[in-house]
């Protein structure tokens, strides 16, 4: 994986990844021939950006459409053309129809290679709904056999998908790429603060989710608790209003979105719940539950193997979401009086390693994805389960399940993981009580077991491990590799 970030001091801004993205799009640019590149992902993640990083220095018209009309976004358009033919312009005259504006364009790109960058396209599509045909006309007759590299962008993943990248769309066909961008992951949201200790690094990672731009506003020069006060536990931040403005942005109902965030941040996790503590009826529910799922900031899961549709979970995967909804309204009068800071020992930091066992799931999740090298198979499929344990009759939940396989043997097998973030070392009992997880759901299939600790492990835990199908990790080894 390869993620860009963004680091600022004083005037000065160095990119430091997403060099794969790079590299592919300057490759691309470089072949000399029509490209149509779709670039997406949730807001915040940095795909301007990356889209700057690379048009630098290359002929560029850039047009960032408006949440408006189509004759804004029409004048707009026509302004950074003209714009790009005469940098020093004060007047921009306006094209008739968007059609002139793209005939132009055709022209500009017929003997010189030019980069035509629409940012925000969702909202010049909703402006203007003949846009995409429009697109594909020109694409089909004049842009194929031109120089043209043409990017498309947006922040509204369901629409991208939708309306962008699927069959019912006028341009399906027509792209030659897509780059969907993603957080970055633990690891890399660490390379901000390389002078904190694992554990403020795997915080920060846990408030911000990995996004760059709340990674900059939260501001941790050299303490978590510090920056939470100064930057979003306080009304006049950046931070404290960034769920709720994105909500009204996004959606015509913020408040009732806002409730369901509620529910499940408090525990709610099926969809019975949700209705019950939102006073909805199940099917609005699950609608509003849909549109959260497209805009990433929740997620539906059901065990990774056998799992039914009665055994559906909701949560909030969007960690800044998690974190804000966790802490904030709850907290609303004292933030709101300034008293914050004089209980926040009492009201916050003692629940911040609850909240980051669900975090910390995740970094080892991403761990064995990712980072962790030399392990005895290949992992096919990673996730999580539940289920009923028959012997106990009772509810059991795995925080790590998946599927491997012995590239070597072709030995097929299962990893059953468990993942603590406690202030104290594992020992033999957890070990235990993954082998009796692993009765119930593996059912005798061979099975390595896989722990992670924050503060590692007793000696007789490290004992086990010599056997070769326990392995541990702890937070450092998670960190340093």
């Amino acid at each position: 994986m390869s993620y860009f970030i963004l680091h600022m001091d004083k005037e000065y801004i160095m990119f430091y990844c997403r060099d794969e993205e790079l590299h592919k799009l300057n490759k691309r640019y470089d072949n000399d021939a029509f490209e149509c590149i779709i670039i997406y992902g949730r807001r915040r993640v940095g795909k301007t950006a990356l889209i700057n990083e690379f048009c630098k220095d290359k002929p560029t018209i850039y047009y960032s459409a408006l949440k408006a009309t189509a004759a804004k976004n029409l004048s707009a358009l026509s302004k950074a053309i003209h714009l790009f033919k005469e940098p020093e312009a004060t007047t921009f005259p306006e094209y008739q129809t968007f059609d002139d504006a793209l005939s132009e364009i055709s022209r500009l790109a017929q003997d010189q290679r030019i980069i035509f960058v629409i940012d925000e396209y969702p909202y010049l599509a909703k402006a203007e709904e003949a846009i995409s045909s429009l697109l594909q006309h020109i694409i089909d007759h004049t842009w194929s056999n031109s120089k043209l590299y043409l990017i498309l962008c947006g922040s509204s993943m369901s629409f991208m998908e939708k309306q962008v990248l699927s069959d019912e769309s006028p341009l399906y066909g027509r792209r030659t790429g897509q780059f969907k961008l993603e957080p970055l992951t633990y690891k890399e949201t660490a390379i901000f603060s390389p002078n904190l200790s694992p554990t403020q690094n795997a915080l920060i990672y846990g408030i911000t989710g990995g996004i760059p731009h709340y990674i900059r506003k939260l501001n941790v020069k050299d303490d978590v608790d510090e920056a939470l006060l100064e930057n979003l536990f306080d009304r006049s931040s950046y931070l404290y209003e960034e769920p709720e403005n994105l909500l009204k942005q996004e959606l015509r109902e913020p408040s009732q979105y806002s409730d369901i965030l509620s529910a499940i941040a408090e525990g709610a996790s099926k969809l019975a719940e949700i209705s019950s503590k939102c006073k909805l009826e199940t099917g609005a529910c699950s609608k509003y539950l849909k549109t959260l799922r497209e805009l990433g900031i929740v997620k539906r899961e059901r065990p990774l193997i056998n799992g039914n549709s009665k055994q559906t979970i909701y949560s909030i995967d969007d960690n800044f979401f998690r974190f804000w909804y966790r802490f904030v309204p709850n907290n609303t009068a004292l933030i709101a009086s300034g008293r914050i800071e004089r209980v926040y020992d009492r009201v916050i930091k003692p629940y911040l390693p609850d909240f980051m066992g669900f975090v910390f799931e995740r970094m080892c999740h991403d761990y064995l994805l990712y980072y962790a090298n030399n392990l005895p198979f290949e992992i096919l499929s990673l996730g999580r389960w539940w289920g009923n344990n028959p012997l106990e009759r009772k509810e059991i939940e795995i925080d790590i399940v998946g599927e491997t396989l012995n590239v070597k043997t072709g030995e097929e097998s299962y990893i059953i993981g468990s993942c603590k973030y406690r202030n104290k070392q594992i020992g033999r009992d957890e070990l235990e009580l993954l082998r009796q997880y692993a009765a119930v759901f593996a059912k005798g299939k061979k099975c390595y077991y896989v722990i992670f600790s924050k503060d590692g492990f007793t000696q007789g835990l490290h004992e086990c491990a010599t056997a070769g199908d326990v392995i541990l990790f702890t937070l450092d080894d998670m960190m340093n590799v």
